[in-house]
């Protein structure tokens, strides 16, 4: 697993994208703090990742602006406001559906609202991702989003949708499908605008 991060580490910035490398939650947040200022406005994705290593309270608790969208309350339009700051947010934060070991990011998602902020908008994004993600091609990360994150995800928002049932993606039609948008990052013009860590550990689906 070792050389497996070391390579992945090294092909992210050979695509203007810089990845480091934690070993603990607490590591985890350390690192996150250097690259957050008191004051700044910050978005985040919805993530399990985020919500399982406490990034979320860490932004709760701290200096700064945040974009909390899961605030107890907030009704639709609310956060589509949200959703619509987070393309000015100082920094975006979010988790990954998958990261190959030749430095590409996948993700699928329901309505864009996760994946538009990591294209295009925020001045920094931050992507933290699991071990149990890291592999070795698209291919291998498209199957572990459609037929492992997908399903449970699914589930989790309580979509009537037959991964829910299945537990695997038969590539539905259905109204309330999540798999709408397949967004693969191979590269950034920006340099290191995307920083990517890597936390030792299953996190996430």
């Amino acid at each position: 697993m070792e050389n497996r991060i070391i390579k992945t580490i090294q092909n992210l910035k050979k695509h203007n994208m810089n990845g480091y490398y934690v070993t603990s939650v607490e590591e985890l947040h350390e690192l996150l703090t250097t690259f957050l200022h008191p004051g700044e406005t910050i978005g985040c994705g919805d993530s399990i990742t985020l919500d399982e290593t406490g990034v979320f309270e860490l932004l709760r608790q701290g200096p700064y602006c945040f974009l909390d969208k899961h605030k107890k309350g907030l009704n639709s339009e609310e956060k589509r406001e949200i959703y619509l700051q987070n393309f000015t947010s100082d920094t975006f934060i979010t988790g990954l559906n998958a990261i190959t070991t030749d430095g590409k990011l996948f993700n699928i998602d329901g309505n864009g609202s996760r994946v538009a902020p990591i294209l295009y908008g925020p001045k920094q994004v931050l992507a933290v991702v699991g071990t149990n993600k890291i592999v070795d091609n698209v291919e291998e990360a498209i199957d572990r989003t459609r037929q492992i994150a997908a399903p449970l995800d699914a589930q989790r928002l309580e979509k009537n949708t037959p991964c829910t049932k299945l537990g695997k993606c038969i590539d539905c039609q259905h109204e309330n499908r999540i798999c709408n948008d397949f967004v693969l990052i191979t590269g950034q013009f920006q340099k290191e605008r995307i920083k990517v860590i890597i936390i030792q550990g299953n996190y996430g689906y």
